[in-house]
C-alpha cells in the first residue's frame, strides 16, 4: 500500500467480514456476501477507474481441521509454508510471522472456518468466462497453500485477456517476501492497462 501511494494513488484496505478490523458477523462468509460487501464499498466512495489488486483463494480443506484444533498454533505453524520459510532458502523473519499471527488472531473464529471452506470449494469458473478486462495473474511456482496447477494456470486459461506470470521458487506470501518484484510488475501492468498511461490518475484506487 506505501508503495503505490508514494506513486500517487489512492490506496484503499478492504478486511474481508469477519476478518482483520471487519466486523465479525456470523453469517454471510461465503463469495457472494464477499463480493456484495466490496460492491457496497466502491458504491460508498463512489470509486471509478479502480484497479483491484487481490491475494488467493483456494487452498485445502484439510486447514479446517486444524484450525479447530488449536487456531493460534495453526496461525503460528502456518506461516513456514506459506512463506516458504521450511525451504532451504528460505530466510525467516519472525517479524512478519508475528505480524501474520496478529492478523489472524484480529479475526472471528466462525468467519475464519467458512472462508477456508468457501475458499477451497467455490467453483469460479462460470464467474472468469465473463470477465473481460485486462487481469494480471500472478503466482509462484512454489506456492504450498494454493498449488499453482489448480489455480493460476488454470485461471489465465479461462480469462478472455490474462496475462500470466510465474514466477520460480516464489511462495505463497510472495507480495511479502518478494516485495519489490512483485510491486514493479503490479506498476507496470497498471501503467500498461490504463488508457493513458503518463501518469497514474488521483482517482484510481488500489483495493
Amino acid at each position: 500500500m506505501l508503495f503505490f501511494g508514494q506513486r500517487g494513488y489512492r490506496v484503499i484496505a478492504h478486511d474481508r467480514r469477519g476478518h482483520g478490523r471487519s466486523t465479525q458477523t456470523w453469517d454471510g462468509n461465503e463469495m457472494n456476501t464477499y463480493a456484495d460487501d466490496l460492491g457496497a464499498l466502491f458504491e460508498k466512495l463512489d470509486l471509478k477507474d479502480a484497479i483491484m489488486v487481490g491475494h488467493s483463494t483456494g487452498g485445502v480443506e484439510g486447514l479446517r481441521a486444524v484450525l479447530v484444533a488449536n487456531r493460534p498454533q495453526f496461525y503460528k505453524d502456518i506461516t513456514l509454508p506459506f512463506y516458504g520459510y521450511n525451504r532451504p532458502r528460505g530466510k525467516i523473519s519472525e517479524g512478519i510471522r508475528e505480524h501474520w499471527w496478529l492478523q489472524g488472531m484480529m479475526g472471528g473464529v466462525k468467519a475464519h472456518y467458512d472462508c477456508i471452506k468457501a475458499f477451497s470449494e467455490t467453483d469460479f469458473t462460470e464467474d472468469l468466462k465473463k470477465i473481460d478486462i485486462p487481469v494480471l495473474v500472478m503466482h509462484g511456482d512454489d506456492d504450498q497453500i494454493v498449488p499453482i496447477g489448480a489455480a493460476g494456470l488454470a485461471s489465465a486459461k479461462i480469462l478472455k485477456n490474462a496475462t500470466l506470470k510465474v514466477y520460480p521458487g516464489f511462495p505463497h506470501g510472495m507480495p511479502a517476501t518478494n516485495a519489490d518484484q512483485i510491486n514493479a510488475d503490479l506498476l507496470a501492468f497498471f501503467w500498461g492497462s490504463a488508457s493513458d498511461a503518463s501518469s497514474p490518475k488521483e482517482e484510481h484506487a488500489v483495493v
